[in-house]
């Protein structure tokens, strides 16, 4: 995987072998959410309407920043392409964070498939914009609902999220959602850290 990466390099490269997942993650549909014991701090952002970026911008006041983390160019893992619905075999890889001050509230990543970004090539021009503020002032714009998950913190999404964690949690709370810009599938996944609300 070729990482693409400006500034000071924090992360270090992905190698290819750790692009699959060591267990399968399974992805619950809104409705069996409230089966699943999810942690009542948590649950308003998981399930909460509008903007996730604008909502922890309002939570974090002066304190928040989005950036980008890495950006680099990888193979779909069958997840991936489940979510996507989409037979690519590999796209761009877009990493950021939401925080406040120094404590990561939210890891997200958008997977854009290579179809994808061959007809919307500014989605590798995005810098540190937040994606989904950009997304809804698009026409032809669709997102699909949310899916959940508790992600293990050996899987590669979390693996990602926690990397420069001192002590890792067993795993995270992750949501994912497809979005079509004119038919043409990217991938939405946020991972909530355990600093999320936290003042």
């Amino acid at each position: 995987m070729q990482s693409n990466t400006a500034g000071s390099g924090r992360l270090p490269r992905m190698k290819q072998k750790h692009a699959k997942p060591t267990q399968s993650v399974q992805w619950l549909p809104a409705e069996r959410l409230g089966q699943l014991d999810v942690d009542a701090r948590l649950r308003p952002w998981l399930i909460g309407k509008g903007l996730l970026s604008e909502r922890v911008k309002a939570a974090c006041g002066e304190r928040y920043a989005l950036r980008l983390v890495d950006q680099w160019s990888g193979i779909l893992s069958s997840s991936h392409k489940l979510g996507l619905k989409s037979n690519d075999h590999a796209g761009l890889f877009r990493d950021v964070e939401m925080v406040r001050g120094d404590q990561v509230w939210v890891f997200a990543q958008t997977v854009t498939p290579d179809s994808t970004l061959s007809l919307h090539p500014w989605l590798a021009e995005m810098g540190d914009a937040p994606l989904d503020g950009v997304l809804t002032e698009l026409s032809g714009m669709e997102r699909s609902a949310y899916e959940y998950a508790w992600v293990p913190v050996d899987d590669p999404l979390a693996a990602r999220a926690v990397r420069e964690a001192d002590i890792k949690p067993a795993g995270l709370w992750a949501r994912r959602s497809r979005v079509s810009l004119r038919g043409a599938p990217l991938l939405m996944q946020e991972v909530f850290l355990p600093a999320m609300g936290f003042a």
